[in-house]
């Protein structure tokens, strides 16, 4: 008798956060108000860490798939630019893919210092790459500014299923939702609770996954890079049809 197991793939994975980004972007632009659809939008950010980290650990390529997010990260800069500020320049924000490609090249160097196999070097590195993530975060403005790198390296530092991966998840995404951002608190009786803090659930769906791949297409694969600077574009020309 076959054994049931509920599990996500890398596919679901990528479904669900484009879908729960879906969601906070729509609050943010054309139905505002609606509360519920950002603190569901606040699990994509870790999903897509997440997604990150095993598309660099899977991919064949190391050069081509930062050059994918390099090109996006263009193309999705004036989208953007326009759902955030409302104007097709906006410098005091970039988008996530620049964040994502921060972490890419930081992951990079750790992968480098573990090459070497002395583990001074290791645990330097890991120290300097978060506090570079941190610095480069701030300067550049780029989405979620420092908390979008650190949360990929989160990722990255306790990949894996043993006990302690899991906890160092679970302590450094409520560091950086609960202390770091923050944001709006919502009051349950003596217990209070920042909006940002719904990002945590999204480990929910991150432990699901056993490493299977689903569905895969070259089609599914450019319409997942499509799908944010595309969504943004249509959001932000509705807002302006709607404000008109």
């Amino acid at each position: 008798m076959t054994k049931f197991r509920f599990e996500t793939t890398s596919a679901t994975l990528h479904i669900l956060a484009m879908a729960f980004m879906l969601c906070d972007h729509l609050w943010g632009t054309i139905v505002s108000g609606n509360e519920w659809l950002t603190c569901i939008g606040r699990l994509a950010l870790p999903i897509f860490a997440f997604l990150l980290v095993e598309g660099y650990f899977h991919t064949k390529s190391l050069k081509k798939y930062a050059g994918r997010l390099f090109i996006f990260a263009l193309i999705s800069e004036i989208p953007f630019n326009l759902m955030m500020g409302g104007s097709i320049f906006f410098p005091i924000h970039q988008n996530i893919l620049f964040s994502f490609l921060i972490a890419l090249g930081l992951i990079f160097l750790n992968e480098k210092a573990k090459a070497n196999g002395k583990i001074s070097l290791r645990i330097l590195t890991g120290v300097c790459t978060v506090i570079l993530g941190a610095v480069f975060g701030l300067l550049t403005m780029v989405d979620f500014y420092h908390a979008g790198i650190l949360t990929v390296l989160v990722f990255y530092f306790f990949r894996g299923r043993k006990w302690w991966c899991l906890l160092g998840q679970i302590l450094s995404l409520w560091y950086i939702n609960f202390e770091i951002l923050g944001g709006l608190v919502y009051e349950f009786g003596a217990i209070t609770f920042p909006q940002q803090g719904f990002a945590l659930f999204a480990l929910i769906f991150i432990w699901l996954y056993h490493g299977k791949q689903g569905y895969h297409s070259k089609p599914f694969q450019y319409f997942c890079y499509t799908f944010y600077p595309l969504h943004m574009m249509v959001l932000a020309l509705l807002r302006i049809l709607l404000t008109s």
